[in-house]
């Protein structure tokens, strides 16, 4: 195993409003305006910072998602961002398309949490897969594109069904995804769960954190299409007229936490699928000029990532070479440990070496 070489701290500072929610996020983007964009998995929102030094990001500014799609219930409702992407003026969201389940509370009885734990729910809005105009660091929800001003961007969602969408509504009858879909098993229970969004040209790459299938992670690749009634629908993209790909990737019995599309490969953050500290690895796998489906993918190990004691979850990645002068990689973690929380509104990053 290859440890990472840890070259800089970054500290995040956000507003106020926002400072229970710096413990959890959930995914990052570095974009060319030198903003980090941020999905946290317990809110709606999208947060933005912007750079001040290469040690410091600052002057939080929040989006709420609400106000460029239309959400299936209230912003209230977490969409349980894990995924976000920057593409051809565009920034992408994925929700974790996951049912949840309650977790014991140290207030609570044996009992209680024993009640508790039978408790399993699905959320409309972690069906989220969206994509929204970003032009000049400012998200809209529609605008001209900057290179081209006969070209229209529009925000717009994946075809949303009674409880999910269309896409889980074709994954039901998958040989290998379908009884994790249809059983409702919770993320944390290698159930399926989204965790990371990557977009090269049109092809859109879906991380799967579970289910792990004896020790193969799988990446979903789908495309997609802009319908007159505004919204995205999923593409045919093989000859049968199927809809998705799976790509089966062996990352030692881990599943995907994120990814991150770095020139024409893929790099693939992984982590234990279940709720519990273990091994955290970067992969890169090659995606051009395009991935096969029918075979078993071995991705090139990179390096590991330090983890806790039931905290430091290494939880998003995003190259951030533009910032340190070389190859390099910004990690943001879910449950960080004390030592990274800064007065009440701040959080320290890792920025590690690429191998």
């Amino acid at each position: 195993m290859k440890n990472s070489t840890l070259l800089n701290k970054v500290l995040l500072t956000f507003t106020d409003g926002f400072k229970e929610h710096r413990e959890d996020l959930s995914a990052v983007m570095l974009t060319p305006e030198k903003h980090l964009w941020f999905g946290s998995d317990e809110t709606s929102t999208i947060e933005r910072l912007s750079y001040i030094n290469a040690n410091h990001f600052g002057e939080h500014k929040q989006f709420r998602v609400a106000e460029f799609i239309d959400l299936p219930a209230p912003e209230e409702e977490e969409i349980d961002i894990e995924g976000i992407e920057y593409s051809d003026s565009y920034l992408w969201i994925i929700g974790s398309h996951s049912w949840k389940r309650k977790k014991p509370k140290l207030d609570k009885s044996d009992i209680k949490n024993i009640q508790r734990l039978a408790k399993v729910a699905s959320e409309p809005n972690r069906y989220i897969l969206a994509r929204i105009p970003l032009v000049n660091g400012e998200l809209c929800k529609s605008c001209p594109h900057p290179e081209d001003a006969n070209m229209q961007l529009t925000a717009a969602k994946l075809q949303l069904t009674e409880s999910t969408n269309i896409l889980m509504e074709v994954l039901a009858d998958d040989p290998h995804l379908g009884f994790f879909v249809t059983a409702k098993i919770p993320g944390k229970d290698n159930g399926f769960d989204i965790e990371g969004i990557a977009v090269h040209q049109n092809r859109i790459f879906l991380g799967l954190r579970g289910p792990v299938l004896r020790g193969w992670a799988v990446i979903l690749e789908i495309e997609v299409e802009l319908l007159q009634t505004g919204l995205l629908t999923l593409k045919p993209i093989v000859k049968t007229g199927q809809c998705y790909k799976k790509h089966f990737v062996f990352l030692n019995g881990l599943g995907i936490r994120d990814l991150h599309l770095a020139g024409e490969d893929l790099l693939i953050l992984a982590g234990p699928t279940m709720d519990l500290d273990g091994p955290v690895q970067v992969y890169r796998l090659h995606v051009n000029p395009c991935l096969q489906d029918d075979v078993l993918h071995y991705p090139e190990y990179v390096q590991d990532i330090p983890f806790g004691n039931r905290d430091d979850h290494a939880e998003g990645i995003t190259l951030f070479e533009d910032i340190s002068g070389i190859p390099s990689l910004l990690v943001v973690y879910d449950s960080p440990a004390n030592h990274r929380l800064v007065s009440d509104d701040s959080v320290i990053a890792d920025v590690f070496k690429l191998g």
